[in-house]
């Protein structure tokens, strides 16, 4: 069965966006690290989906469909795996010359419990912080990798917010890079 993996980075005070949604803190710490970016690219050639948020789909796609691999080695990856994005309010969720994003209007986790039942690889949520934290409440997380970056933020929103039910999770792996970002995976026990 596919996975469904969240992979954030979040600061070691525990916000995975600033004030008003920056996320400024994830390049200011890891563009100077490469290895960090080589093992994105890996790691997207285990996937063949990313889960996206509506805000996270249009910063994205704001982006990712016009950068290349001059400049980010996994724009290529990125930009040729397929998207799925969770919306309300989006019709279409084009990308770029790339194909366009599926968009699933209703019942995140019900859409996602079937994606899991196909074949494929595993899938990913990037950003997506409501997704994200509806798709934790409903148990449908599989792995939580977690790029903790050395900067303290002290306001802003956070990943694992207040009122989230206890899960205990069980460490699987710890890696640490150059810039001082460590990155945490967890499964759920």
């Amino acid at each position: 069965m596919r996975r469904v993996i969240l992979q954030e980075f979040v600061t070691v005070d525990g916000f995975a966006a600033g004030p008003e949604g920056s996320t400024e803190f994830i390049s200011r710490t890891t563009d100077s690290d490469p290895r960090i970016d080589q093992d994105l690219l890996e790691f997207i050639g285990t996937i063949d989906t990313i889960l996206l948020g509506a805000d996270t789909y249009r910063m994205f796609a704001g982006f990712w469909p016009e950068a290349t691999t001059d400049a980010e080695i996994v724009a290529d990856a990125l930009n040729a795996t397929p998207k799925v994005v969770f919306s309300r309010t989006l019709e279409r969720a084009p990308w770029g010359r790339w194909d366009e994003a599926r968009v699933v209007r209703e019942d995140a986790a019900g859409e996602i419990r079937s994606l899991k039942r196909e074949q494929g690889r595993d899938m990913v949520i990037w950003g997506s912080l409501s997704l994200a934290r509806s798709l934790m409440d409903e148990g449908v997380i599989d792995e939580y990798q977690l790029f903790v970056c050395p900067v303290r933020l002290g306001s802003g929103d956070r990943l694992f917010a207040g009122d989230s039910a206890t899960e205990r999770l069980r460490l699987t792996e710890t890696k640490t890079y150059e810039s001082g970002t460590v990155l945490l995976r967890y499964r759920p026990v």
